[in-house]
C-alpha cells in the first residue's frame, strides 16, 4: 500500500515556496508605501511657518521653566552655602570652648593633688586660699554652663548638616529639571532650523521678512506708515531709537527708568536664559530693565505677572509688563500707543512691536 501513496513535498521545498511568496508580497507593499503616491508633500511655505512658530512657541514656555528650575537651583545653593558656613562658624565655637575647658581641667589636675583640707592646713594664707576656693567653685559653675552651651551647639549643628543634606538633595532634582528644559529648547529650536532648511532661498527670505513685520506690528505698512514706523525700522536694525521718547508719559519715576532701560536695550540679541547685558530672553528683558529702576522682579513670565497690581489693557501705561499665550510664556514692557518692547525669540533681537500681534494673557503694574 505504500507504493501506492501520494509522495509529500519536501518541507524545504515547501517553506522555500512560501518564503518567496511573502517575499514578492513584501516586495509590493514596500513599493506601494515608498511610492511617489505615498511620499510625505513638501511642506509648504505656510504650513513651514505655522510649524516654526509653534516649536518657537515650546521653546519659549520650556526656557521659562528652565528659568524657574534655575532660580530654584540658585536659591537651594545659596542656602546651602549659608548653612555650611553656619555650622562651620558654631563648629570653630565648640572647638574653641571645648580647648578651654581642656586646659582649665588640665590645669585643675594640677593644682588638685592635695585635698582641700590639707591645701588649707599647710597655706600660709588660709584666708586666701579659701578666697581662691570660692572662686574656683563659681569657675566650675560656669564651666558647667559652657558644658551645656557646647552641647546644645553640637545639636545645633547637626541640624544645620541635616538641612544642608535635604538642600542638597533639592538641588539635584532642581538640576535634573534644569538639564531636561535645555533639552527640550534645544530640541524645538533644532526642529525649528530643520523645517526652515527644506525651503527654498527666496521662501527663507520671505518667511523672515514676514516674521519681522509680525514681531514689530509692521505687517501691511507702506513707508513710513503709521506712528512709531520709524522706531519698528530702528527695531529691525538695532539702531536708532536707543532712549526712550521725550513725554513717554510713565506714571513713575521708575516706570520711566524701566522704559528707558528698555529702549536702550533695542538691537540686542534674543538669547534664551539670558538676562542682559549683551542679550536676554523675554523675562530676562523685563526683570533687567525694572532692576535698573530699583526693583527686584522674579525671573519667569508666570511670577512676574503675579509681581505686582493686575490691570486690565485699558489701563496700561509705561512700564507696565504685558503677558502673551494662554501659558503665560511670553512678556514685553508696555511704552505707550499700543506698542511694546520685547525679546520675541531665538534669531531675533530686542525690538518694538504691537500688543495686539499675540494672543492677550494679562497686564501687571510693577510700581
Amino acid at each position: 500500500m505504500a507504493a501506492h501513496r501520494k509522495p509529500r513535498p519536501a518541507f524545504g521545498a515547501q517553506a522555500g515556496r512560501t518564503a518567496a511568496t511573502l517575499a514578492l508580497a513584501g516586495a509590493a507593499t514596500a513599493t506601494a508605501f515608498e511610492g511617489p503616491a505615498h511620499a510625505d508633500p513638501r511642506p509648504t511655505a505656510t504650513q513651514v511657518r505655522a510649524q516654526v512658530d509653534r516649536l518657537h512657541r515650546e521653546a519659549e514656555a520650556a526656557t521659562e521653566k528652565y528659568n524657574g528650575a534655575k532660580e530654584q537651583a540658585d536659591t537651594a545653593r545659596a542656602r546651602i552655602d549659608a548653612l555650611r558656613d553656619e555650622a562651620a562658624r558654631r563648629t570653630e565655637r565648640v572647638n574653641a570652648g571645648r580647648d578651654a575647658l581642656g586646659a582649665t581641667a588640665a590645669a585643675q589636675y594640677r593644682a588638685g593633688a592635695l585635698s582641700p583640707a590639707l591645701q588649707l592646713a599647710l597655706s600660709s594664707d588660709p584666708d586666701r586660699y579659701l578666697r581662691g576656693a570660692a572662686l574656683a567653685e563659681r569657675i566650675g559653675e560656669r564651666q558647667a554652663d559652657t558644658l551645656a552651651g557646647l552641647r546644645g551647639q553640637r545639636v545645633a549643628i547637626d541640624r544645620l548638616r541635616a538641612e544642608a543634606g535635604d538642600r542638597f538633595r533639592e538641588l539635584r532634582g532642581h538640576e535634573a529639571e534644569l538639564r531636561r528644559q535645555k533639552a527640550a529648547v534645544q530640541d524645538r529650536l533644532a526642529a525649528a532650523e530643520k523645517l526652515l532648511a527644506r525651503l527654498t532661498a527666496a521662501e527663507r527670505a520671505a518667511y523672515e521678512a514676514a516674521t519681522r513685520a509680525r514681531e514689530t506690528g509692521t505687517a501691511g505698512s507702506g513707508p513710513g506708515g503709521g506712528a512709531g514706523a520709524g522706531a519698528d525700522r530702528a527695531g529691525r536694525t538695532g539702531g536708532g531709537a536707543r532712549t526712550a521718547p521725550a513725554g513717554v508719559g510713565a506714571p513713575t519715576s521708575r516706570a520711566a527708568r524701566a522704559v528707558s532701560y528698555a529702549y536702550g536695550a533695542i538691537g540686542k540679541p534674543y538669547v534664551w536664559g539670558a538676562t542682559g547685558p549683551s542679550g536676554y530672553d523675554c523675562s530676562g528683558l523685563a526683570q533687567a530693565a525694572w532692576r535698573a529702576a530699583g526693583v527686584s522682579l522674579p525671573r519667569t513670565t508666570y511670577s512676574q505677572i503675579n509681581a505686582g497690581q493686575r490691570i486690565s489693557r485699558a489701563q496700561l501705561a509705561p512700564g507696565d509688563l504685558v503677558f502673551f499665550y494662554p501659558g503665560v510664556s511670553h512678556v514685553g514692557i508696555y511704552v505707550g500707543d499700543g506698542r511694546m518692547i520685547h525679546a520675541p525669540r531665538t534669531g531675533s533681537t530686542v525690538r518694538l512691536a504691537s500688543i495686539d500681534d499675540m494672543p492677550w494673557a494679562g497686564a501687571t503694574r510693577v510700581a
